[in-house]
């Protein structure tokens, strides 16, 4: 395997870059900042919003592109590069039907803030560790004034058994998406972070030859297919290890470090 060739390294955050305590390692920082010397780009891709990643790696956010939003937003040093919205008569389409399922909580996520209708604590405190910007309201479907990416879909008990059954027809008119154990992302059919992926590797002329990509769930699988060298986490759900090319350590054996040191030593 020769890495040499890789001028664009893109990770996922939760149960990839980021350890089971939400932190990003300081090895990680020091293998970036000797890769950004190598002329290695590198994109986090998260179904988190933009504010939020950016707080997890604040020290290098001038030097990264950030697909946020399940692809939905892309920035670079804060300069837009895609925006891809949710229409509004979707966003009336899905409501009535969030509401009903049970014990479901969901978040209309926007460019300015994510919006909330529900006052359960145990749910806000989750919230808060992927919106750091976020507004309690009355009514979801009142809100205006806003570029809207997505709606986020949360159940305790798990997403695939108890909110994607209740969510899949609607794949097609939208994107429905399990994207992590307890979330379900709902957005337009082509907000995924593989199109915005691709969008980021044309402009910067850059091919899947050279392209590094880190995932574990079902959100990650389109941008999986973009990196010649893909890796699947050792805690990836099982679709993103039969997608993947290799496998790696899981987030809390620092998996991606481990190919990224590879990856330096590749470039001395």
């Amino acid at each position: 395997m020769d890495l040499s060739n890789i001028k664009l390294v893109v990770t996922d955050m939760d149960g990839t870059l980021l350890n089971s305590n939400n932190r990003v390692s300081d090895k990680f920082f020091e293998l970036f900042n000797a890769l950004h010397k190598r002329d290695v780009h590198f994109i986090a891709a998260s179904g988190r919003q933009y504010a939020s990643i950016i707080d997890k790696l604040d020290p290098i956010k001038k030097d990264i592109t950030v697909i946020a939003e399940n692809g939905g937003f892309v920035l670079r040093n804060d300069h837009e590069i895609l925006k891809t919205q949710l229409p509004e008569t979707r966003i009336q389409q899905l409501i009535p039907i969030l509401r009903n399922i049970k014990d479901a909580h969901f978040t209309l996520c926007g460019k300015k803030t994510a919006y909330i209708e529900t006052q359960n604590d145990r749910f806000v405190s989750i919230l808060e560790e992927y919106y750091s910007k976020f507004t309690f309201v009355n009514d979801l479907s009142k809100v205006k004034h806003d570029d809207f990416f997505k709606m986020a879909v949360y159940h305790f008990e798990g997403s695939e058994q108890f909110i994607y059954p209740y969510v899949k027809h609607l794949n097609g008119d939208m994107q429905v998406k399990v994207s992590g154990a307890h979330w379900v992302d709902i957005s337009q059919p082509n907000a995924n972070k593989g199109y915005a992926l691709n969008k980021v590797q044309q402009q910067m002329g850059i091919s899947a030859e050279e392209t590094m990509v880190f995932g574990d769930y079902n959100n990650d699988l389109e941008m999986l297919a973009l990196g010649s060298y893909s890796y699947a986490m050792a805690n990836a759900h099982l679709n993103v290890k039969k997608a993947a090319r290799y496998l790696t350590k899981s987030n809390d054996e620092e998996g991606v470090e481990i190919i990224l040191e590879q990856l330096l030593k590749a470039k001395n």
